[in-house]
């Protein structure tokens, strides 16, 4: 198993990403995480699950830290939602207009 410091794991990532040893990232010398190499391609299931639930916790944690209520992110991600849905609807529409530009000046060609 490597040691290396958070500096060390961004500069030589890549070099890390392709070792087969695990390696513990520190950060002013105390534990940050470790990297384990996976060889496959996908994860196992049991594994997915158990990161889902350490994910889900942390985030939630988090959230009550900062006093975030359940209403507030339904409602940002709505605005969001609808923000992107918008965005959509003026692309059909720029196409639409481009279209019709296209299909005037084909019209005047053939005349």
């Amino acid at each position: 198993m490597k040691i290396s410091t958070v500096r060390e794991f961004r500069d030589n990532a890549t070099g890390y990403l392709r070792s087969k040893d695990p390696i513990l990232v520190t950060r002013r010398g105390r534990l940050a995480g470790v990297f384990f190499p996976r060889p496959e391609a996908s994860l196992p299931i049991e594994f997915k699950r158990e990161l889902f639930a350490a994910l889900s916790s942390e985030i939630a944690r988090q959230l009550r830290t900062r006093g975030v209520k359940k209403d507030q992110i339904l409602a940002d991600f709505e605005s969001w939602r609808k923000s992107k849905r918008g965005m959509g609807e003026h692309k059909a529409t720029e196409r639409k207009m481009r279209e019709g530009e296209k299909s005037k000046r084909e019209t005047r060609r053939r005349r």
